[in-house]
């Protein structure tokens, strides 16, 4: 069959004829509803001859590809000659933008000129541009004729340069799709489970579906799900594949799974998509014309830069920053347009799910065949939580109150008026004597937040410069953003209320992700979620909206001999005994280095915790080398405490680190860089008041709030820790589980049945343990 391509009339001609700058010009939230009203109250002011909302489309039909051109025509105004009608809106004088002379406003006119005028045996064809003011209604009409031969030219013209392109495209996808038809396993042999794991991951992409894969490390969970989700782009069954995941080290095992495939033959366009601000040419400056010189002209050089990018497969990070640099365009931007002609988009999860992030040009009102792999899915839970939720805080806004005070009145008064509502909150919490949380929204907040942004919209629209501006625009967003989470508020929802010093936080949380992610997911054809830890299936399916998914558990594809598990079941990490016990967690920690020497990890559940036991432990073992996480490490700092992780180290390393933190997941030591893995507590996350929403919630939903609050977060921070230990196939190390609540089946069940656990009394028989684990193993070192 002939290949097709389908395009819009709005899309052929902003492709073919944008230029210029790169402008990221102020729109109001309310300018897409106030755009369709006033596009609305014109359309019914025409007389009754007039025709709205006219479909149009035309089959372009060459030698080597069917294209089909279609859209909507705003109107068409009856009469001896008929006139094709293309309303747009401003906030400027109409008569300025008629002096412009829009190239693609007038290009997308007559092209839908073009194709009713063809439909329909017209010559001349009218065509009208009506440029209206969206805050007064003010109207500029410039109507201009043209023979039909005149912008047949125009139209050919048009279509002929996309032309160039679509083959361009066409052959790659035929490229494509035959290398992917002729791929093969990359490896010698299948993963234990691995075989497993790509069935089912081909059932859920062909069958529309949703599962659930919980995949032990080093079953090859990347290359998995990835193999069949490239091949179903292939079958016709997904257009565009998302690999969704919330760290680097996932976006950096999606990039090498793809290259071993690329090395065995395939074809295909990957882009790792990466935040604004991480690949921003010039950072602090404003994207305009005035401030960024790539901004200024971007448009004009953006078909160079993307001819260019099309000769790659794979759009890294680096490759796309290369790829700008060398054509001066804004990289973020260019990312964007890439990821128009990617097979496969490598990005965070907020791409897909989060209201105020997602990728409107994949999804929109219509759902597409999209394929969702949502990687290290157990962190999605708490994401989803965050990108659902809203808060505002008072100092923020005070301190702008007083910058704008003499330059925007309006603003002022209104924020006066926000600060007012924010010191009664204030009050309430002082009164409490802690964080306060309602059921019921807070009504009475959101007319003064409308206020603010009617006031702040106002000067915003002029586009132009003061020191105060980007405050402004950040307060602005917050606000918009908390009024949209206020649409969706209901039983699933809590505002809370927290106040320190001074200031005040408003947040409305959402308890229950669940409807919205359901709503996102939506948006594509199928969604396969994949861990090593997603204990149990029932906690992810409720949260995650996948009630009827498959689910699949494999195992762990390493000797179970390699790995030792012990379980010291008799000491109490309650938070009401730990000063009692500190000081014998250190001792069994140093029981637990002592009999082979090599680098192990503590975690514990909280800083505070962990600061507790590592006196003792100093006290204790003064003479073993110690490295600490502390709070809000940097990129550096976090690679300098890895790096102590040596194989070669001559003596023992003992790192105190945090459950759920950035060591306690996304990390691989590999072979002697780690021999052990200490984890105090059963990682239950520190009560609060949003904790204990969630506790009431689903107590009043499923009788399981303690469940959902604390206990399945708390293990699948446990067993991410636990996770770090036994990385291939060569590695042999041991994990010491401290807390006496292992004791009861409730914690006991929620462990993986591959494990053989052995319970320790106390330090005399953990260490025996360990010395029968390690005999035969290497020679210890001094400790």
């Amino acid at each position: 069959m002939k290949p097709e391509l389908h395009i819009g009339v709005r899309d052929l001609v902003e492709f073919v004829l944008r230029r210029g700058d790169l402008k990221h010009e102020f729109a109001g939230s309310s300018r897409a509803v106030d755009a369709v009203r006033l596009h609305q109250r014109i359309q019914y002011s025409r007389p009754e001859s007039y025709l709205p909302e006219v479909a149009v489309s035309r089959e372009i039909d060459t030698p080597d590809v069917r294209l089909t051109i279609g859209g909507r025509i705003d109107g068409v105004i009856a009469g001896v000659i008929p006139v094709v009608e293309e309303i747009k809106t401003t906030r400027r004088d109409p008569a300025e933008a008629v002096a412009e002379e829009n190239a693609l406003h007038w290009g997308q006119a007559k092209a839908y000129a073009f194709l009713y005028a063809t439909a329909h045996g017209l010559d001349p064809i009218g065509v009208q541009l009506t440029y209206a003011r969206l805050d007064t209604g003010r109207m500029r009409e410039v109507r201009r004729t043209f023979a039909l031969a005149e912008i047949r030219v125009f139209f050919d013209d048009l279509v002929g340069r996309y032309l160039e392109w679509a083959r361009r495209l066409i052959g790659w996808r035929l490229q494509r799709d035959d290398s992917i038809r002729r791929l093969e396993f990359p490896y010698p042999a299948y993963r234990p489970g691995q075989r497993e794991m790509i069935d089912a991951v081909e059932r859920t992409l062909h069958s529309a579906g949703r599962s659930f894969i919980q995949a032990a490390t080093g079953i090859g969970k990347t290359m998995a799900v990835l193999l069949p989700a490239v091949r179903s782009i292939a079958a016709q069954v997904s257009e565009k594949v998302f690999y969704l995941t919330a760290r680097n080290t996932g976006r950096l095992a999606a990039e090498t799974a793809v290259d071993e495939l690329r090395a065995r033959g395939l074809r295909l366009k990957s882009l790792s998509l990466t935040a604004k601000e991480k690949v921003c040419a010039h950072p602090g400056r404003a994207c305009t014309p005035e401030e960024c010189d790539v901004a200024r002209g971007h448009y004009d050089r953006l078909p160079d830069a993307r001819r260019a990018a099309f000769e790659l497969d794979a759009w890294t990070r680096e490759t796309v920053a290369d790829v700008a640099r060398r054509f001066a365009v804004c990289p973020f931007e260019f990312a964007l347009e890439l990821s128009t002609w990617a097979d496969l988009i490598v990005c965070d999860y907020n791409y897909a799910f989060d209201p105020s992030a997602y990728l409107r040009r994949f999804f929109g009102d219509e759902p597409g065949a999209w394929a969702f792999l949502v990687d290290e899915a157990h962190n999605l839970v708490d994401r989803a939580r965050e990108m659902f939720s809203a808060e505002l805080r008072r100092q923020p806004l005070l301190e702008l109150r007083r910058t704008v005070k003499t330059a925007l009145p309006a603003v002022y008064r209104a924020l006066g008026r926000v600060n007012r509502w924010m010191l009664a909150a204030h009050a309430r919490c002082a009164d409490a004597g802690a964080p306060v949380a309602d059921r019921e929204a807070p009504e009475d907040l959101y007319p003064l937040l409308q206020e603010f942004l009617a006031a702040a919209e106002a000067w915003l629209e002029r586009n132009a410069p003061a020191p105060f501006r980007e405050a402004l625009l950040e307060r602005y967003f917050e606000a918009g953003a908390f009024l949209r989470v206020s649409e969706r508020f209901d039983r699933a929802y809590a505002a809370c209320y927290e106040a320190a010093a001074k200031d005040v936080r408003v947040r409305l949380f959402c308890i229950d992700p669940s409807r919205q992610l359901a709503d996102a997911l939506a948006r594509g054809r199928a969604a396969v979620f994949f861990s090593a830890t997603l204990a149990p299936f029932d906690y992810f399916k409720t949260l995650l909206a996948g009630d009827s998914a498959e689910t699949l558990v494999l195992p762990s594809p390493f000797p179970p001999e390699n790995l030792g598990i012990f379980i010291a079941d008799r000491v109490s990490t309650y938070y009401r005994h730990r000063d009692r016990t500190r000081a014998e967690i250190a001792r069994l920690a140093l029981d637990f280095v002592r009999p082979q020497g090599g680098n192990y990890l503590l975690f514990f559940p909280s800083y505070a915790y962990l600061r507790m036991v590592l006196e003792e432990f100093r006290t204790h073992a003064p003479q073993v080398e110690v490295v600490v996480q502390e709070s809000g490490m940097s990129d550096r700092e976090r690679e300098a405490f890895l790096a102590r992780f040596d194989a070669d180290n001559p003596r023992t390393l003992v790192g105190f680190a945090v459950m759920g933190g950035i060591f306690g997941e996304g990390i691989d030591l590999v072979g002697d860089r780690l021999s052990g893995a200490g984890i105090v507590g059963v990682g239950l996350p520190g009560v609060c008041l949003e904790r204990e929403l969630i506790r009431t919630y689903f107590d009043e939903h499923i009788e399981q709030g303690f469940e959902y609050a604390y206990m399945y977060p708390g293990i699948n921070r446990v067993l991410q820790a636990a996770g770090r230990v036994i990385r291939s196939d060569d590695d042999r190390g041991v994990v010491l589980l401290i807390d006496q609540r292992y004791r009861g089946d409730a914690y006991r069940r929620l462990l993986p049945e591959g494990w053989r656990p052995a319970t320790v009394r106390d330090g005399a028989t953990l260490s025996a343990g360990l010395e029968s684990f390690w005999r035969p193993g290497r020679p210890s070192a001094p400790v």
